[in-house]
């Protein structure tokens, strides 16, 4: 099946409902979206002719034209390669040409000389056809992926239309039941989660709202809460963070936002405490990643938000229980499974998890190896099959031959009230391998000494876990999609 057929369906069952709004004006009707999609297909093919399995890359913040441009990719059988639009050029160019992509959509359409492009927001010729889009199989590349890059070149995931149709499925059934009356917001990039998210609205007959500003900006969204109601969207943890710090003095509690489905990152338990106290049971939390998109496990809102049950904190501080199309499991590094509370690499079973990386067998195999997507993370299950996440392999610190995991002692920071972000590395100590360095952004207008910090973290958590060295900045390294980029830390420390 075609993942765009959904949007065939939907504009001839309700042609009249609004589709695309951009702010507060509507952009589109189902129908004129898809006549919109249409022509923009038909110049695909007769401007650059794009046939089945053509790449084109998308490099452009988000906008209305986005969801034309995807969708019109996939009628003809093209694949998309959503770039971050925050990537400098020269990052992008990389993955434009690593795809092979033989059409760049940029926002001027002026960026890579050499390279075919056009403007997002370009015209181009209308048309009286409404065309079906073509017939795909269940394994036929759609979107291909790139992945962050935090610890390296990015991998591109490639993700099938039945890849993207069984995360649907599994959003309807574990995340949020779409509806009609509803906007889903894009505030993160539509190149990452958020954009994925659209084809469950899209199946329902919802909007799509694209703020004017076409980003994140927490003022914008609680003018939209207001204007529009029935806000659903994606945001990262650093995104809820600054949601709740712009609402707080506004005074206001959350009123037109129906649902927010957090993830891409830690979120911390002192956050989604605040959060839940301002704006009450609006969360879900979502755990996965771009190998298996947006579907590893979920946290449903009632148990964000519950506080009856006897281990109510702890399960809130976990991912949640394995998505209904995922099998779960904690392996040894042998490959063996791990009995519940004992730490071992999080692994993945399912349709969602991806075909493979885009000409790269070696990392393939190395990723998809015993049946398995190995997915460098972290964590153990609990008896109940609760999901807890402990932290990227890659960023666990041994000091003196014992792991420390970053997030912890995080955690044990952000509960010092001065304290607004932080991020703990590990770096090189002659006598014991690896010591804690923390970097600390304090909250506007507080501050502490190292000494303060030091005492509060020995009450919380033990001793050789705690920070040797503190390193205070006014901001923190971030991708596009809000991640942390422990990488640069790393860099400026000159690990």
């Amino acid at each position: 099946m075609n993942i765009a057929s959904w949007l065939y369906q939907t504009a001839h069952a309700w042609p009249t409902r609004p589709a695309v709004f951009q702010g507060d004006s509507l952009r589109h009707s189902y129908a004129s979206l898809l006549r919109a999609v249409c022509d923009r297909a038909r110049h695909l093919g007769a401007v650059h002719g794009i046939g089945p399995g053509d790449r084109v890359a998308i490099f452009a913040k988000n906008a209305p034209e986005y969801i034309e441009w995807l969708h019109a990719c996939w009628w003809i059988g093209a694949v998309v390669v959503p770039v971050n639009c925050k990537l400098h050029p020269a990052e992008a160019e990389w993955i434009v040409r690593n795809s092979g992509a033989a059409l760049v959509v940029t926002d001027k359409g002026t960026l890579f000389p050499g390279l075919a492009e056009e403007a997002i927001a370009a015209a181009v010729p209308k048309g009286d056809q409404l065309t079906p889009p073509r017939p795909a199989a269940a394994g036929d590349l759609a979107w291909l992926f790139y992945t962050s890059g935090t610890t390296g070149k990015p991998k591109g995931v490639m993700l099938s239309h039945e890849n993207l149709r069984q995360m649907t499925l599994c959003y309807a059934l574990d995340v949020d039941g779409p509806r009609p009356e509803d906007h889903m917001l894009y505030a993160a990039p539509m190149s990452h989660g958020a954009g994925l998210y659209m084809f469950a609205q899209i199946r329902a007959g919802g909007a799509h709202l694209v703020p004017a500003s076409r980003g994140f900006d927490a003022a914008e969204i609680i003018a939209l809460a207001e204007s529009r109601g029935n806000l659903v969207f994606f945001a990262a943890p650093t995104m809820v963070k600054r949601l709740v710090a712009a609402a707080r003095p506004l005074g206001y509690d959350g009123v037109g936002i129906r649902t927010i489905i957090y993830g891409g990152g830690p979120m911390y338990a002192n956050d989604i405490d605040e959060a839940l106290e301002l704006f009450g049971p609006r969360f879900v939390q979502i755990y996965g990643q771009g190998e298996s998109p947006m579907t590893i496990s979920v946290l449903p809102r009632a148990l964000v938000a519950d506080q009856g049950h006897p281990r109510w904190r702890a399960r809130r501080s976990s991912v949640g229980i394995a998505a209904g199309a995922a099998t779960v499991a904690i392996l040894s590094p042998e490959g063996e499974p791990l009995p519940p509370g004992q730490t071992g690499e999080i692994c993945v079973q399912g349709p969602t998890v991806m075909q493979g990386y885009w000409q790269n067998p070696a990392a393939s195999d190395e990723t998809l190896r015993g049946g398995w997507l190995h997915t460098g993370d972290l964590g153990h299950l609990d008896e109940d099959g609760f999901l807890y996440l402990t932290d990227r392999s890659k960023d666990v610190i041994i000091s003196g031959g014992t792991n420390i995991y970053p997030r912890e002692v995080e955690e044990a920071l952000l509960r010092h009230e001065a304290v607004f972000e932080v991020a703990v590395i590990g770096e090189p100590e002659p006598d014991w391998g690896e010591q804690v360095v923390a970097y600390v952004v304090f909250e506007p207008g507080r501050s502490a000494e190292e000494a303060e910090l030091d005492s509060w973290v020995r009450q919380h958590i033990a001793s050789f876990k705690r920070p040797k060295r503190y390193v205070f900045v006014p901001d923190l390294p971030k991708n596009g999609y809000g991640k942390i980029l422990k990488t640069e830390l790393r860099a400026g420390a000159q690990i």
